[in-house]
Parts: C-alpha cells; structure tokens; sequence
C-alpha cells in the first residue's frame, strides 16, 4: 500500500486562506476556538467557513477543556471532527462522544518516553490522536508554539497506533519527519506562518509539496 500521510493545517481564520489551503490539496483544516490563541475565532466566524468546507475537505474545530454549553453549540455547526486539546479525561471525551455524536481527536503532549504510556489508553477512544510537544508549565496556549519534541522516543509506540505528528513542524524539517517517523497524519500551525498567527499560503503548498516527496 502506497504511503501517504494525512496532512492537517490548523489554525486557518479567513475563507480565502481555506481556499488557498484547499488548492494546496491538504486533507484536513482546522478552526481554533480558545480566545487564548492568537488563531482563534469566534463561532460565527467558524461558521461560516465551515460551510465554504463542507464536502470539499475535513474539518476540525478546535477546543481547549470545553463545557457541556460550547460542545452543544459547535456540535451544532456540524465539523466532520472537534479537537480537544486540554486535558480531557477517557471519561471526559467518552461523555463527549455518547452525548454529541461526533468523532473526536485528541490531542496529546509529549516530551519524554513516559508521556506515551497515555497515548494508547486515549487511542480506544478517539478517532485520531496528535501527539504535540508538551509547552512550558507557564504557558496561556497548549499548543502552536513551534517546538519539537525527540521523534525517536515514537519508536515504542504500538505500530497499530495512528497518530498525527505536531509540534514544531514546518517546510524545513517535514521531510525528515515524514522519512523517519512515517505518521500516519501531519498536523501543522505556526510551521506555516510568516507571522504568529498569520498563514502563508506558499508556506501551506510548500509544506504539503515536501511532505509529499517525502513520503514516495
């Protein structure tokens, strides 16, 4: 079977860019909501490029430790996923699932071998997990902060384990990553920005052009 990874920009805030991001030929896009982000939108504004998204590539809106009262309203907007990407329990996003009935990817951060030994617990329930690089105890965001995490720890995991790789991923270090993790998705933010929170979409194609090669 022909390898080629999932490919995943998130963090996308205007229609234009998700047209940009489309022509690209990425496989999933994604829409933060967590006013801490310097990517986040509100919900209407999420709304309304979702419907620009719909049939034409995979959603994702991102969360960050929602309540019952948010999970209600972007269920509501109906993304092909939500992301959670605080730290909700297997309880938590069971819950989550049984109630809102919609698939779930679950973010992880990681940056020692012991932070693995969750990735497989939360992997029975989610339909995806991204593994991100852990972000300073100090820090507003949990993610998006361009740091890299030691790849060769992965080795351990489960080969069963679909996991999408973040953290720190950008047009000049996806190449190796495809070549020497081979992960089953990429999931990528601040990798393509010319400046925090704003996308490049030479970038994007870039990106995507390079991980690619990589994978053939």
């Amino acid at each position: 079977m022909t390898y080629s990874p999932i490919i995943k920009i998130c963090g996308i805030k205007s229609a234009s860019m998700l047209e940009k991001t489309i022509k690209a030929k990425a496989d999933m896009v994604g829409f933060v909501h967590f006013a801490k982000s310097p990517r986040h939108l509100e919900l209407e504004a999420i709304n309304k490029i979702l419907a620009q998204a719909k049939t034409r590539i995979k959603s994702v809106v991102l969360l960050v430790n929602p309540n019952d009262e948010l999970l209600e309203k972007v269920a509501l907007l109906q993304p092909d996923y939500i992301q959670l990407h605080g730290n909700e329990s297997f309880e938590r996003i069971t819950e989550i699932k049984q109630k809102y009935n919609i698939a779930i990817i679950k973010a992880l951060a990681i940056a020692s071998i012991a932070d693995l030994e969750q990735v497989a617990h939360y992997n029975k329930i989610a339909e995806m997990i991204i593994l991100d690089a852990k972000t300073p105890k100090n820090s507003a965001n949990p993610g998006g902060m361009g740091k890299v995490f030691d790849w060769d720890i992965l080795k351990s995991l489960a080969n069963d384990i679909k996991f999408m790789l973040s953290g720190g991923l950008d047009i000049n270090n996806v190449s190796v990553a495809v070549s020497s993790v081979r992960p089953y998705g990429l999931d990528v933010s601040s990798g393509v920005e010319i400046e925090r929170g704003k996308k490049d979409a030479k970038m994007i194609s870039q990106f995507i052009k390079k991980a690619r090669e990589a994978a053939k």
